[in-house]
């Protein structure tokens, strides 16, 4: 399993408008003295957006989902394929404070998930479901076994799945020519099963907390 405390955390975020482009010839490859030269046409095929879960203690991109949404429900599926990965497991997950993270479905799950039998209210006039602000109290709650992490606004940069969707940009996506959203998605899926295999480690902090001055 990917972490023996049976605890797992997570850094989840939404990267979403990933962009199909063919380029409409063939790149130009390395010569002696010369650089690479890429095609600047393209044709637009679509796009797709993609649920990143960066597995902190290990580095691995977890239950990868594609979607051309990132609605309540698509959000909510996306923490109930992590949570069954281990089901008895407790969950961390670190989010930012989009409005899907924060959404009655997802109180409604936690609180079955985690065996909460209380009066959960009613959404917009009481209880735990009343406003944003209570629910958010409510997945933030550290005595669940699941539980979410909301970063202060304005401070998504904390958080470690977005240093890994520049990985996947690089290495992936910029450069690339793709002939529909599927090859799209395909090449997406079939990267992230070749850098868990060969190229994930958890990321070390190297900033210290001291202000930068200009």
């Amino acid at each position: 399993m990917y972490q023996a405390s049976g605890v797992h955390t997570v850094s989840i975020d939404e990267q979403t408008g990933i962009q199909a482009l063919e380029r409409i010839a063939k790149d130009k490859p390395v010569r002696a003295g010369q650089f690479a030269r890429l095609e600047y046409e393209y044709k637009r095929h679509g796009t797709i957006g993609l649920f990143g879960n960066l597995h902190v203690a290990t580095g691995e991109i977890l239950c990868p989902m594609l979607r051309e949404t990132r609605t309540e429900e698509d959000f909510l599926e996306n923490i109930d394929n992590l949570v069954q990965i281990d089901p008895a497991a407790s969950w961390r997950f670190i989010v930012d404070n989009l409005n899907t993270h924060v959404s009655e479905s997802l109180v409604r799950y936690v609180a079955a998930s985690c065996g909460f039998c209380e009066d959960l209210g009613i959404k917009g006039v009481r209880g735990v479901l009343q406003s944003v602000a209570s629910r958010r109290r409510f997945l933030a709650d550290t005595s669940r076994r699941i539980r979410f992490i909301y970063l202060p606004l304005h401070t998504s940069w904390l958080n470690q799945i977005e240093i890994w969707f520049g990985v996947l940009r690089r290495k992936a996506t910029r450069r690339g020519s793709f002939t529909s959203v599927d090859h799209l998605t395909t090449r997406i899926l079939d990267f992230i099963q070749y850098y868990n295999q060969t190229m994930a480690h958890p990321y070390k902090w190297t900033y210290k907390g001291s202000l930068l001055c200009l």
